[in-house]
């Protein structure tokens, strides 16, 4: 059997999870709201942030999974897409069951993108809340084999943004992020991020994703959110100050985010329900 073909047969076991309001409140907070984001920390009126689907049935850092054999060292988050079939319960129990779907391989030492999708359902109805697809970087495993067909990102329109939000990253942020299950670190351990060639840990890339949610919120309040597609282009570093591009566009909004000339999310898409 192949290198390719053990990492496509791996299998994780169900993942169920229980979360209850605070912890909703405890990831509005890991992606930098505060008292003026009242409906997310706020027990009263409380929705969840729609990305909060990447952290619920979460597999953690299942990159350092020996059966997944990828040197979880040099492994990066590329891209993540979060598709939704109604808001996201601010309570519940739900259950997933991750699994690699797909692999492609850029070529000795180009590295290669390894993709695990899960289907976030709700337990006691079999509801699917979610459907969340990441892509990871692994830089230090080209050469694995696969050539599986990976989506070319949507282009962001040839004008101006309609709108920039700009929000400062608190130095807390990946502190308090890793706690809602990803313990890549990456994030937290100094001397780990020298060793990945970093000069001090870096934010998690969900969690910048987080902070967009937010900005996408603030522009168009009250709109639901069906999907939300972005790719991860550059680190972000917790104390850094985010701008966030925003294009209207038929669907919902378009999206990009930098961190002063250094282009961090790129291609983002984020479309609304209708109705």
């Amino acid at each position: 059997m192949t290198r390719y073909e053990r990492r496509r047969k791996v299998e994780w076991p169900e993942i169920t999870h229980r979360y209850e309001k605070r912890d909703t409140i405890l990831y509005a907070l890991g992606c930098g709201a505060g008292a003026e984001d009242l409906d997310l920390v706020h027990e009263r009126h409380l929705i969840a942030l729609p990305t909060m689907a990447s952290v619920l049935a979460y597999p953690g850092n299942w990159y350092a999974d020996p059966d997944v054999d990828l040197d979880a060292r040099l492994i990066v988050h590329g891209s993540e897409r979060i598709e939704l079939t109604g808001d996201l319960p601010v309570e519940g129990h739900v259950t997933a069951t991750p699994r690699i779907v797909a692999i492609h391989d850029k070529g000795p030492g180009r590295g290669a993108l390894v993709v695990s999708q899960r289907s976030i359902r709700d337990v006691t109805t079999g509801r699917l809340l979610a459907t969340v697809t990441q892509r990871a970087f692994c830089r230090g495993d080209g050469g694995i084999g696969g050539d599986d067909p990976l989506p070319i990102p949507a282009p962001l329109p040839g004008r101006p943004a309609d709108t920039v939000v700009r929000m400062s990253i608190s130095p807390r942020a990946a502190a308090i992020y890793r706690l809602l299950g990803d313990d890549n670190p990456l994030h937290i351990d100094p001397d780990f991020a020298r060793s990945a060639g970093f000069p001090r840990p870096i934010l998690h890339g969900l969690a910048t994703l987080g902070h967009v949610a937010r900005a996408i919120l603030r522009d168009a309040p009250g709109m639901p959110v069906r999907l939300i597609d972005a790719r991860f282009t550059a680190p972000v570093f917790p104390g850094d100050d985010l701008e966030v591009e925003l294009w209207r566009t038929e669907a919902g909004r378009a999206f990009r985010a930098r961190v002063g000339d250094r282009v961090v999310i790129d291609n983002g898409e984020a479309e609304f329900r209708s109705g």
